[in-house]
């Protein structure tokens, strides 16, 4: 394929129409302020804020912490099996216009439980859109339980114990929350448990986290995807085992900036990592709170970025496809779609 060719001005639509995958979305974080308002007042909850633009002002954060505070008061709409299929459907109804193909969503049970919220209405609300996503809409989707870092690992066995009745409808877990003074080696046990249960296994590490943070999802938590991780290049060593291992990263370009990992877009590392021979994706975290769903992360981070082109487009995408936890016959079946997609882009039969 003859990248050179795709003129810069070419690349907004190219990025927006090409099939991609999805592997780092909160669905939580994807509780759009519209939405927040009509659930509260399906359920009756008396929200702090009077009008939908004051919740929207209130979406200024400094940090990891003080984005994590307002994420959870949001979720306390979030109360009946309705909700959560209501939640899931939006998401994956902007999905398939977005033109991801498959998303690997995480969810936060821990988040409804502690309010009182059975596991079984919030899996299984989402496991009723994700259904519904692949018969009417013709997307793959599937569920990574997320374990929250700022609770004991005894609350993270407890949440899984509680999942076990619902095995089928979730393909992995994951670690989320706030990383500092919760190192991953606080979770090896539960991890150790999922992993004899068959469970993939991915975890934050590496945001506001050091390196060192991801080293030890790798070998405490025996993690085969890291979610961040883009304090990596702060080890050279590190770096050339990610490169080795092809250990994918699923990037947050518009997270990042939101939270003050980076000043900006365009000192972001992703081209770094993509220059570097790391199996990088992009993604959009929680894009209710972060100003942008996946096709903005991509369209945001490219004019930002002069060094990131046709090449790097195809190469995320085609990461994307790579790092999911899918049989590789359909990885190879999205993978020759794409390849057909950037063929027509290029001129090139």
């Amino acid at each position: 394929m003859n990248f050179d060719s795709v003129a810069r001005e070419d690349l907004p639509e190219i990025l927006c129409r090409m099939p991609k995958a999805e592997l780092h979305i909160h669905i939580e974080g994807s509780l759009e302020p519209e939405l927040i308002f009509a659930l509260a007042a399906r359920n009756r909850v008396q929200l702090p804020y009077q009008t939908i633009q004051e919740l929207r002002a209130a979406y200024a954060f400094t940090d990891l912490q003080s984005f994590l505070d307002i994420y959870y008061a949001g979720a306390s709409v979030l109360q009946k099996e309705e909700d959560f299929y209501d939640l899931a459907w939006a998401y994956l109804q902007r999905a398939k216009a977005e033109n991801i193909v498959h998303a690997e969503i995480f969810f936060d049970p821990q988040t409804h439980t502690a309010r009182g919220i059975p596991f079984e209405t919030v899996i299984n609300g989402l496991d009723r859109a994700i259904r519904c996503g692949r018969e009417e809409l013709g997307l793959s989707a599937s569920l990574l339980l997320c374990f929250l870092r700022h609770l004991s690992e005894d609350d993270a066995f407890a949440v899984l114990e509680e999942a076990l009745p619902f095995r089928d409808k979730f393909i992995g877990v994951g670690l989320d929350s706030s990383e500092r003074g919760n190192p991953p080696e606080k979770f090896a046990g539960v991890f150790a448990r999922c992993r004899e249960m068959g469970l993939r296994l991915v975890a934050h590490a590496g945001e506001e986290g050091s390196a060192e943070y991801i080293r030890s999802a790798l070998d405490v938590l025996k993690v085969e995807r890291i979610d961040h991780g883009v304090h990596c290049l702060d080890d050279p060593q590190l770096v050339a085992r990610l490169v080795q291992q092809r250990i994918p990263l699923t990037v947050c370009p518009l997270s990042n900036v939101k939270l003050c990992v980076f000043p900006s877009l365009p000192a972001h590392n992703i081209g770094t990592l993509l220059a570097g021979g790391i199996a990088a994706t992009l993604n959009s975290d929680d894009p209710a709170y972060f100003g942008g769903y996946l096709n903005r992360n991509y369209t945001a981070t490219f004019e930002a970025l002069p060094e990131l082109g046709a090449k790097e487009a195809y190469q995320l995408a085609r990461n994307s496809f790579q790092a999911s936890f899918v049989e590789e016959s359909i990885k190879d079946g999205w993978i020759r779609e794409l390849d057909e997609f950037f063929e027509e882009q290029t001129h090139i039969r």
